[in-house]
């Protein structure tokens, strides 16, 4: 609890100290250069670094892994909210389910906090999928093997979580309107049938801000579709 009490006193200037940290961590993300002066980008980025300040505890591990989650997830949001809809890979060479790259830096102790933390988020998430009649065994049966499958449904998705009338029918319903769904991305309704449980899923872990940890397994990058 100093450390965070440290961070609260001291914000201006270590925000200021830690631009760099920010700037890669949204370059990471956005895979384009930024600029200060004119990318919204950014400035989420950097609400994003001092919302971590804000909501940061010690049982959440290291501070800096924490908050390239929070920069992470706050940017997709932005690209989510804005209705900019760039085209989201996961990052080629990655497990879905793989831990983010900064794991192997962090102390023995804190990965065993940061472990306690995403098994919380990993049984409420899994409670919020009995509703829609799902489990983590299922996603795994019906996940694509293709990458250009994953993220193909990855993008259906994405568009579909920023839909409030398709988020309302999924709430009220507990089922994936697949007519509505064809209609707002363009896809296939055959398509959006063969894998609806696994869209589902993701529209579900779009649409809510509880689950950070478990966004982040799944290594998605900003990009744009050269096909």
């Amino acid at each position: 609890m100093e450390e965070c009490k440290l961070l609260i006193e001291n914000r201006d200037s270590f925000i200021e100290e830690n631009k760099s940290f920010i700037y890669s961590t949204a370059l990471r993300i956005c895979k384009r250069s930024l600029s200060w002066n004119n990318d919204d980008e950014l400035s989420i980025a950097l609400l994003a670094f001092n919302k971590a300040c804000d909501s940061y505890l010690s049982e959440k591990g290291d501070f800096y892994s924490f908050s390239s989650v929070i920069i992470r997830n706050a940017l997709i949001d932005f690209f989510r909210k804005e209705g900019q809809r760039p085209y989201l890979t996961f990052d080629e060479g990655s497990n879905e389910l793989q831990y983010m790259d900064y794991k192997n830096s962090l102390k023995e102790y804190e990965i065993v906090r940061e472990n306690h933390s995403r098994a919380e988020e990993i049984a409420l998430f899994n409670e919020e999928l009995r509703k829609y009649k799902l489990s983590f065994s299922t996603l795994a049966e019906s996940c694509p093997s293709h990458r250009d499958t994953r993220n193909t449904l990855l993008n259906i998705a994405y568009i579909g979580s920023s839909s409030s009338k398709i988020i309302a029918t999924i709430r009220d319903k507990k089922r994936l309107p697949i007519k509505e769904l064809s209609l707002l991305t363009g896809s296939n309704t055959k398509l959006i049938e063969k894998w609806r449980k696994y869209i589902l899923a993701l529209i579900i872990l779009f649409s809510s801000e509880e689950y950070p940890y478990i966004k982040s397994y799944l290594d998605i990058k900003v990009g744009e579709n050269n096909d």
